[in-house]
């Protein structure tokens, strides 16, 4: 029986502002990953280095282990992965590099790679599986254990005579629940349960229902997936939510989907599901303004214990929501809002600021429109080309030597746009300043008329504002000073 050892490349603790908001999660798709192998007669053990500082102890896993295949398989269901971040990358090559001095095989699966297959060939990597990589990977195996030639496995890249070699691409695996449940044995959950517990919050995992994403937004790279939508049977996800709380006693959960109950009448079975084996869960998930106006999904929704949507609103200009071909307008996000908010549903708003011909007017609308919703939750960013979209080619020429961020909070924009890049490191402080003076300006008018209803949050968020007022009117002068 062949031995493989499984690893991934994203460490919470080399990403500053990740590791600080102490809401780690595990490696879903390696861990699936490891479930479809074992299920197929392999021994399959895990490197976990999401809480790790480095990737010390690799050496000495690998000296007992004594595995035949060393596999970094990312986590695409991790957005953080899919910005393919420099330091990320980095520490992949390191483990590539120890792994191939012991003369063990090593295949790497993951955004990253798939992207840019020379630069993980050129660090030691024997195949590269581009894409989707479950039944490739498994193939793949069986394939070197035969001693029979790749060249037939679809979807990989190796090198042959110093030429790399690209396999057809393989077509994605339409019904999920062919694959096995995640080993969650592999995971220490009770470490990534403490880290949140600790910063006061209760302890979530993640699921996936689904996979891909069928919307054509011109910046979202889809290197994984792709664009096609498959699901998971209510069934088979109400099942591993039940392990959840049999197994790790936990109920809260982040539905990891990039477009979480798109598929017609799914979100109303999952409910119903849930409801018959009376499990009672909370949960959040990424879904589109659109969608959530749908027959009665955000009532289904609530039903079912939805407790958490991030919307990826992006612009409060329509003019800018059509650039991207986002296929959402401006109404809807005010719609959409507004009703989860009546639900008692907490709403967070991706905001992405730099899109190309974006202008102050633009700017303006957006920072109108977060006042006027007061999501509960913010995320801001710049707009970050990554290959094998419209966007990157419309700004590839303009790209210097770095393309890449070198983690979560670099933030830089590394194109020529509008305005200069320092210009949108001041955008993303000032639009969080005027958030949160709006929030403040908010609890004290709700603490006027309600002066004994008020929560320490609302208090707090009060004294906050007075804070964020001086910055708010140094960053508009910076700001005027950089247009």
């Amino acid at each position: 029986m062949a031995k493989v050892l499984f690893s991934h490349s994203y460490f919470y603790r080399l990403d500053a502002k990740q590791w600080k908001q102490a809401e780690p999660f595990p490696p879903l798709m390696t861990i699936t990953a490891a479930a479809h192998l074992r299920q197929n007669g392999f021994d399959v053990a895990l490197f976990d280095v999401a809480l790790k500082a480095s990737e010390e102890g690799l050496d000495k896993l690998l000296e007992e282990h004594k595995p035949d295949y060393f596999v970094i398989f990312d986590d695409g269901f991790n957005w953080l992965t899919k910005m393919c971040l420099s330091t990320m990358r980095e520490a992949a090559f390191r483990m590539q590099r120890i792994a191939k001095s012991r003369g063990i095989k090593v295949i790497t699966c993951s955004s990253d790679s798939t992207d840019h297959v020379k630069k993980y060939l050129d660090q030691e990597a024997d195949v590269v599986i581009r894409g989707e990589g479950e039944r490739t990977l498994l193939e793949l195996i069986n394939a070197f254990e035969e001693e029979s030639d790749i060249s037939g496995v679809k979807g990989i890249s190796f090198k042959k005579d110093d030429e790399i070699v690209a396999t057809p691409k393989r077509p994605a695996l339409v019904n999920l629940d062919e694959l096995p449940q995640p080993a969650w044995d592999l995971i220490e959950v009770d470490k990534y349960k403490t880290i949140w517990k600790n910063n006061g919050k209760p302890p979530y995992l993640n699921i996936a229902t689904t996979r891909g994403c069928p919307y054509k937004c011109n910046w979202c790279a889809k290197p994984i997936y792709g664009t096609r939508y498959n699901s998971r049977s209510p069934q088979r996800v109400v099942d591993e939510i039940e392990y959840h709380a049999i197994h790790n006693q936990v109920n809260h959960f982040w539905m990891c989907d990039d477009i979480f109950g798109l598929k017609p009448g799914w979100v109303q079975q999952f409910r119903d599901e849930l409801q018959n084996r009376q499990l009672k869960v909370r949960f959040k998930i990424q879904s589109r303004a659109d969608l959530l106006l749908k027959e009665d999904n955000i009532q289904a929704l609530v039903d079912s214990g939805l407790d958490e949507v991030w919307i990826g609103a992006e612009s409060g200009s329509q003019k800018i929501l059509d650039a991207m071909d986002k296929g959402t307008s401006v109404a809807q996000i005010h719609e959409s809002t507004n009703l989860l908010k009546k639900h008692g549903v907490k709403v967070g708003f991706f905001i992405q600021y730099g899109y190309l011909g974006e202008t102050l007017q633009d700017i303006n609308l957006t920072i109108k429109m977060i006042k006027e919703l007061l999501p509960d939750l913010l995320g801001i960013s710049v707009s970050y080309p990554l290959p094998g979209t419209k966007f990157y080619d419309l700004v590839k020429s303009d790209l210097q030597q770095k393309a890449n961020w070198v983690d979560s909070d670099d933030l830089d924009m590394m194109f020529k746009n509008t305005y200069q890049p320092a210009f949108y490191k001041v955008l993303h402080k000032y639009t969080h300043n005027i958030y949160k003076i709006e929030k403040g300006f908010r609890a004290a008018r709700q603490f006027l008329v309600r002066p004994h209803q008020q929560t320490r949050v609302k208090i707090r968020e009060i004294i906050r504002a007075g804070y964020h007022i001086p910055l708010a009117i140094i960053k508009t002068i910076q700001l005027r000073w950089l247009a």
